[in-house]
């Protein structure tokens, strides 16, 4: 399929920093963004909102989404997580969303981030990134960023909870059998654990001109 721009999948595990970089990657590029994991997100918003279990069929709700849908801001909580780890199990529902994603980039190309956009959704991406940080890195980060107080008196189990969960995240994304997570053959990993977002972005960029040259800035 013939595109308007470059494609670029940044894949990894929640919490490894792959939103902040492809965030910044798209607007260093000027190129279009997409967080595909909102789209997960919000069918699993629209599920709950329903009554009903995430784990039971949930393609129809993802047929009917909607981009006001995915704007809300009730989003990034666990229990929305939980929720769209479970729909995005479900082939039927990620089969639903294939071609939104698709259709996406096909103007301009785009910078999208996942857990399976080089391997899955854009298999002949331009540029495949893997982003990760071991489960403690990632759960600290994902405790300052929910605001906790990292002096409470709870904050250690907190901590333990948080990276339990996240391990759990890594588990379920990898294990499933549609198009479960994992490193595309020919992507670069970048480990985040002791690199601050401006150098995770430094060496993203210098990956992205080295394989596209003179088609980016």
């Amino acid at each position: 399929m013939k595109r308007g721009g470059p494609v670029l999948a940044v894949d990894g595990p929640a919490a490894a920093g792959k939103g902040t970089l492809a965030k910044r990657l798209a607007a260093e590029l000027n190129l279009p963004y997409l967080d595909t994991g909102l789209l997960y997100r919000a069918v699993g918003r629209l599920v709950l909102d329903a009554g009903q279990d995430p784990a039971a069929p949930a393609e129809d709700f993802a047929r009917r989404l909607t981009a006001e849908d995915t704007q809300r801001k009730d989003l990034r909580t666990q229990e929305v997580a939980r929720a769209a780890s479970l729909v995005a199990a479900q082939p039927g529902v990620r089969s639903a969303l294939v071609d939104t994603q698709r259709r996406f980039a096909q103007a301009r190309g785009g910078v999208l981030d996942g857990r399976d956009i080089g391997t899955a959704i854009f298999p002949d991406a331009d540029v495949k990134l893997f982003i990760t940080a071991s489960p403690a890195t990632r759960a600290l980060r994902r405790f300052l960023q929910l605001g906790e107080d990292p002096a409470a008196d709870d904050a250690k189990a907190r901590l333990a909870e948080m990276e339990a969960a996240l391990k759990a995240r890594d588990a379920a994304d990898a294990g499933r059998e549609a198009a479960p997570m994992q490193v595309a053959d020919d992507a670069v990993v970048i480990e985040t654990d002791t690199l601050g977002a401006d150098d995770v972005l430094a060496e993203a960029l210098r990956v992205v001109r080295e394989r596209l040259g003179a088609r980016v800035a």
